[in-house]
Parts: structure tokens; C-alpha cells; sequence
């Protein structure tokens, strides 16, 4: 027995009416969850950029202004000098996960990229979170073996305002009151303890060493006002 075309329109709106419910239910819903996994990845973003900046390795460049070698440079100096250039193109930090051999580790600690998969996950190779300048000599190396998504970071200091923490001049670390010495300042004759400052982090089209080592990204990084999000964070002696 067929059906109408009038119980077939009815069907129909039921249907829609139902349909619509269930989407005023769910979206929301489903918005919140991805609102959260795009929480959980910055807050993870934000932790392995924290993590770096107090983390001395070797081959890395010694701090400005600082007379020691990179091998003696100590987790402040290298905070100091990443925040007070990480605003030029030349010295911007990228935050991102690549692709390592756990069983062959560079001077630095880090593993060796391994730009092609070969084996299992977790014995083979390992997804190794990282953050580097783009003046390091093996960033390059990491970028063929990116995984996932590749953030670039500009921090600038956080200073006391009258009533709050404002943003201090962009590369520049003065005194937490926002005094800047005579003296050129430098780890070694900052007098506080804590460095607060602000990290903006933006995302990029492209993952090759062409594009982030040429003009396309100069110009980006010159012009970028919209951050994908920004978190306020801290160093410590």
C-alpha cells in the first residue's frame, strides 16, 4: 500500500521539526568540545615553550651582550635574550611537535628528525614537542619531520601598571616597574627574580624552510595582529 503525497509532505515536516531539535541540542554541545581540545593544545603549546625558554643546550647561541659560551649559558640568560628578540623574524620561536629517533639523541639532547616513518610508534620514532629560534642551526632539520601544526610565538615583557600587568615595550626588558637603566640591561644586572610577560602565538600556511626562511614569512610575521591565542607566563632564576 503506497503512501499520499499530503502524508509524505507530513512525514517530511515531522522530520524537519525533529531534525532541528536535535541540532539546537548537539551544537553547542559539540562546540564546547572543540573548544576544549583547542584549550588542551595550547595549554600544551604554552607548557613546552615555558619549559624551553629555561632549558640551556648546547650549539644554541650564547645571550646577548652576556661573555660566556653557549655550553655555560644558564636557563635565565637564554629566557632573557628569547623575550627580549623573539619580535624580529630572524629570532622568532617556533613551537611544534616533530617526528625523533629516540635511540640516536644530537648534542643537545634532542632526538635526531626522522623526516620519513619507518616502524612503531613509540619504539621507533617518537612525537617529540619543541621549541627553537629560527637562527638555530638544526631548526631546518626539524621542519622535514614536522607533525601536526607549526606555531610561531612574539613575547613581550609584562610590566606593573597601576593596577595590573601591561605590556612593556616590544623588544625591550626593563625592571618589572618598567625602569630601564643606564646601563645596557642585561640577565646578569636584572634585578628581579621573575621575567612576566606575554607570548602571542600565530599560526603558518606552510612548514618548508623556503617559506619560513623567505620573504612571504618576514611579511607575515611584520603585519600579524591576530594571534590564535595568547597566554600570560613566567620565568624564573
Amino acid at each position: 500500500m503506497g503512501f499520499t503525497l499530503m502524508e509524505t509532505v507530513i512525514a517530511i515536516g515531522v522530520l524537519a521539526v525533529l531534525l532541528t531539535g536535535f541540532i539546537a541540542v548537539f551544537t553547542p554541545a559539540a562546540q564546547g568540545i572543540r573548544r576544549s581540545i583547542s584549550s588542551q593544545q595550547a595549554d600544551r603549546l604554552a607548557t613546552v615553550l615555558e619549559l624551553e625558554l629555561v632549558t640551556p643546550r648546547s650549539g644554541q647561541a650564547p645571550a646577548t651582550n652576556q661573555s660566556v659560551p653557549a655550553t655555560a649559558i644558564t636557563g635565565f640568560q637564554k629566557a632573557f635574550t628569547w623575550i627580549r628578540e623573539g619580535n624580529t623574524p630572524a629570532n622568532a620561536i617556533f613551537v611544534y611537535q616533530y617526528r625523533g629517533n629516540p635511540g640516536a639523541l644530537r648534542s643537545d639532547g634532542t632526538p635526531t628528525p626522522l623526516p620519513t616513518i619507518t616502524g612503531q610508534p613509540g619504539k621507533n620514532y617518537v612525537v617529540f614537542s619543541m621549541a627553537r629560534r629560527a637562527s638555530d642551526p638544526v631548526f631546518s632539520a626539524d621542519l622535514q619531520a614536522i607533525e601536526g601544526a607549526i606555531f610561531y610565538v612574539k613575547p613581550t615583557q609584562l610590566i606593573y601598571g597601576t593596577n595590573e600587568m601591561v605590556l612593556g615595550t616590544i623588544g625591550t626588558i626593563a625592571n618589572k616597574t618598567g625602569e630601564i637603566p643606564a646601563i645596557a640591561m642585561t640577565a646578569t644586572n636584572y634585578k628581579d627574580a621573575v621575567i612576566a610577560f606575554s607570548a602571542e602565538f600565530y599560526s603558518i600556511p606552510s612548514k618548508s624552510a623556503a617559506y619560513i626562511q623567505g620573504p612571504q614569512f618576514v611579511t607575515r610575521f611584520t603585519t600579524a595582529k591576530r594571534p590564535v591565542f595568547s597566554r600570560n607566563l613566567a620565568v624564573r632564576r
